[in-house]
């Protein structure tokens, strides 16, 4: 069993530096329709690892935070955090304590870096899960100069091993609480990020790879730039078409099932599974629109679990691969190919089981057939093909 992981998202400051506005402190700012915090619970809310969020909030900001998450605060747990970061991640983690389970894993994130990516967040997870506490970290690319109190350079220091740290930040839930409390009783809150007060509690804190884009907002020109960012990401739909296709041989029998429906028949389709070729070449399209290999990949027909299986749970398990990888079905479209059965009698039965597999509205699920006109193995009714087409829209944000 994995472990649980919760997330922390710090959201108590003030953001002195991106000025005033009316939207409030920078985690409420615009950018691309909506506030920046948002966009930051809806990247966490989409890892499938993610069990627990906890939004930690200035004691002013309730109303200004419900109304700038809207409906998408719902499952998220607000707690008021403290004057300090260090203070309001103690606050957060005192939260978890309470919470049954306790999660096992804690990422730790700034509120103000809404383009953390899915992927980033899992290296951190498994690091974290192994070494006790990890971060994403970039090398730093400029020359580092230290400055003298009159602002001329005192030294160039030397940038080899030298990383920027960046969030989320993930540890042992009971290793950085404690970090967090016994750096409270010893009166020390000069750290800056949480895994300064790991390392001084004695935690190993690996340095993962970060994200170039995973950028903290801190002025306004960073909130107008991330704005401009999204805005034209917005302006080109990422939408994705893929193909699949299967074939099967007819054998003597009694049924075939097509799209999960079971239709009487004086043959039968042989298969490991139920060879409902309609499926399966519906789960090849699926996975084909997020590169995610194909049918035979996630169900080896060496497999014995595989055998006699529904292919329902081929289809459901490409479309919880599509949502995780950030993708919205738009429309399934499968063609079969056969000389017999009817198809027609069966068809709106068909197209009701794919929608409800797919979570498609029944107008944008399509089944229809053609025969081979009597022509090869198909024509001969040696077997029965089907070719499927779906569309998915990928970069939408939840």
């Amino acid at each position: 069993m994995k472990d649980s992981v919760a997330a922390i998202l710090v959201a108590a400051g003030r953001g002195e530096r991106a000025g005033r506005s009316i939207e409030g402190p920078k985690q409420y700012r615009s950018i691309g329709g909506r506030a920046v915090l948002a966009h930051t619970l809806a990247a966490f809310r989409s890892h499938p690892r993610i069990d627990d969020i906890v939004i930690v909030i200035h004691a002013d900001d309730t109303e200004l935070c419900e109304r700038a998450l809207g409906p998408n605060i719902a499952g998220a747990f607000l707690v008021t955090g403290g004057a300090e970061r260090q203070i309001s991640v103690r606050c957060g983690l005192e939260f978890l304590a309470t919470a049954r389970p306790t999660p096992r894993i804690v990422l730790i994130h700034d509120a103000v870096r809404p383009f953390i990516d899915h992927e980033t967040i899992d290296r951190v997870i498994v690091a974290a899960e192994d070494f006790g506490g990890a971060i994403p970290a970039m090398p730093i690319a400029d020359t580092i100069k230290r400055a003298s109190s009159d602002a001329t350079i005192a030294e160039t220091v030397p940038r080899r091993g030298l990383f920027g740290a960046q969030t989320p930040q993930g540890f042992h839930f009971e290793g950085i609480r404690d970090a967090h409390e016994k750096a409270a009783r010893s009166g020390r809150s000069d750290f800056t990020d949480d895994a300064s007060i790991a390392e001084w509690a004695g935690t190993t804190v690996m340095l993962v790879e970060g994200a170039v884009g995973n950028v903290k907002l801190t002025t306004r020109q960073d909130i107008a730039a991330a704005d401009r960012t999204l805005k034209e990401r917005q302006a080109m739909i990422d939408v994705r078409t893929g193909n699949g296709y299967d074939v099967h041989r007819l054998i003597a029998g009694a049924q075939v099932t097509l799209c999960g429906v079971t239709i009487p028949h004086d043959q039968t389709l042989d298969g490991h599974s139920d060879a409902d070729v309609c499926l399966h070449a519906l789960t090849d399209a699926l996975l084909a629109t997020c590169g995610a290999g194909d049918i035979g990949d996630h169900f080896p027909p060496s497999d014995p679990q595989w055998r006699g299986a529904a292919s329902k749970i081929f289809v459901e398990r490409a479309v919880a691969i599509v949502r995780e990888k950030g993708g919205r079905i738009m429309n399934a479209d499968i063609s079969l190919i056969c000389e017999a059965p009817k198809i027609a009698p069966h068809r709106e039965a068909m197209r009701a089981a794919v929608a409800e597999m797919t979570g498609l509205s029944l107008d944008r699920v399509s089944v229809k057939a053609t025969t081979n006109e009597a022509l090869g193995f198909l024509g001969r009714r040696e077997g029965i093909a089907a070719i499927a087409t779906a569309s998915v829209v990928f970069g939408e944000t939840a």
